[in-house]
């Protein structure tokens, strides 16, 4: 049985590098990973006015996250830290207090940039974040990376071989951290 693993690339652009990462890390998963990559397109702005009644789209966020066995958060770096769109996504799923639904999901976390630092600043972010509305995060390896400018062909398949076995050896080093939580 392979485990459910939603993987969030945390950036609205068509092209963006987040979701060419993502989808290249759903094609060297392991067979015990199950990966489904998602946007937080079409999330609409947490507003605590609407906990009460909860818009469609939040409840179908919320349902897929606590469906899943983990999550993997792809994010570009904005202004040394994470994109607006992509902590809208993560308070609308740790909302309502208390029942947030990355409780328990073991977090990967990938960071991206065309630059040389490879969004350390939004990998920190999210390690900020998440401690007390998520599961265990995977603590290594840790993985910023940069210069993915040319990582990508035309139709956004891994080109570059240094990426590819970076991204290798992080899913499966994700893969046994979701088992042994799991286990």
């Amino acid at each position: 049985m392979a485990y459910n693993i939603v993987v969030i690339a945390g950036s609205l652009r068509k092209d963006s590098f987040s979701l060419k990462i993502a989808n290249a890390l759903t094609k060297l998963a392991p067979a015990s990973l199950k990966l489904e990559v998602v946007t937080p397109a079409g999330i609409s702005f947490f507003n605590q006015d609407l906990e009460g009644a909860p818009p469609a789209d939040w409840l179908a966020f919320r349902d897929k996250l606590q469906k899943s066995d983990g999550v993997i958060f792809v994010t570009p770096e904005y202004n040394r830290a994470i994109p607006g769109v992509l902590k809208n996504a993560i308070d609308v799923a740790s909302r309502p207090y208390g029942k947030s639904s990355f409780n328990g999901k073991p977090v990967g976390i990938v960071s991206n940039s065309p630059g040389p630092l490879g969004g350390v600043s939004a990998a920190k972010t999210l390690q900020n974040i998440l401690p007390g509305i998520a599961g265990p995060i995977m603590q290594q390896p840790e993985i910023y990376l940069n210069a993915v400018g040319d990582a990508f062909d035309a139709e956004g398949n891994l080109a570059k071989d240094s990426l590819k076995g970076v991204l290798q050896a992080y899913i499966d080093a994700f893969a046994a951290h979701v088992a042994k939580h799991h286990g």
